[in-house]
């Protein structure tokens, strides 16, 4: 059972160091006169007329194009892993051409999925699952590759179904794996998101904080960096719920092992 002083611990770490650094912030930008660096107050009051009347036309499309490119990254990283993982014969055949195009930064796509896809939500839903999809299908492959031989000879001795033996035994095992390489595709996504948006959109916060800087609206620009920030702290909190949901028996193995209570 968890000790219940042990909560109050839990949340002293988490906004500890951000209130700090958000009082760090103010103090040191109260009586800031620079133009580019107004002072924290003048952007936390831009912050609700800003994002106020964008919400419905830029932050809830941006958050769309990310959940839906970064799902679709998900799922094909995870399967293409599977098999990869599974089968070391098309692992080492297809080795140099996943070398190749992970090399290249997403972003270089851009113009060339523009040609096909034009510049609506597809082409940036594209671009986005492009850049996540490749932590995903590595983590993936080594989580496979790492399933303990002990467990396999085991699952082939007891002559579970292929469908049972990738459901039971190698997606638990490589679980782990799998949602680290989730969690730093949740990041990819947010970036590529921006950088999309920058190149060649008609909504979006990424469109929205360039308008800004073209206009000088610094308070305004600034308000933005913040609202990317706080969505990615809300997808971070989201997917360490869904984590620890789906890692239930991981996350309290570690605890047994390392005593807690």
């Amino acid at each position: 059972m968890r000790n219940p002083r042990s909560v109050p611990r839990r949340l002293l770490a988490i906004f500890a160091l951000p209130i700090v650094l958000i009082a760090l912030w103010w103090a040191l930008s109260l009586n800031s006169t620079s133009f580019f660096f107004p002072p924290l107050g003048d952007i936390l009051g831009a912050f609700g007329p800003t994002w106020g009347p964008r919400f419905v036309d830029d932050v809830l499309p941006s958050i769309g194009r990310v959940l839906v490119g970064y799902l679709f990254a998900v799922v094909i990283g995870v399967l293409l892993g599977l098999l990869l993982g599974i089968w070391r014969g098309l692992r080492a055949f297809t080795e140099p051409p996943i070398a190749f195009l992970r090399s290249i930064p997403a972003t270089m796509f851009i113009p060339i999925v523009m040609l096909f896809l034009g510049l609506g939500d597809n082409m940036k839903v594209v671009v986005i699952a492009t850049g996540c999809v490749w932590p995903v299908l590595l983590n993936t492959i080594e989580g496979v590759r790492g399933v303990d031989s002990v467990l396999r000879d085991t699952a082939a001795g007891y002559r579970m179904r292929p469908w049972s033996r990738v459901t039971r035994l190698l997606l638990p095992a490589a679980g782990p794996a799998i949602m680290v390489g989730c969690r730093q595709a949740l990041s990819v996504a947010l970036i590529l998101m921006v950088i999309t948006e920058r190149f060649a959109a008609n909504s979006g916060i990424g469109l929205a904080i360039a308008e800004f800087e073209r206009n000088f609206a610094m308070a305004a620009m600034w308000s933005g960096i913040l609202l990317l920030g706080l969505i990615g702290v809300v997808l971070s909190l989201l997917f360490g719920a869904i984590e620890s949901r789906l890692l239930s028996w991981y996350f309290g193995q570690r605890a047994l092992q390392r005593g807690d209570r």
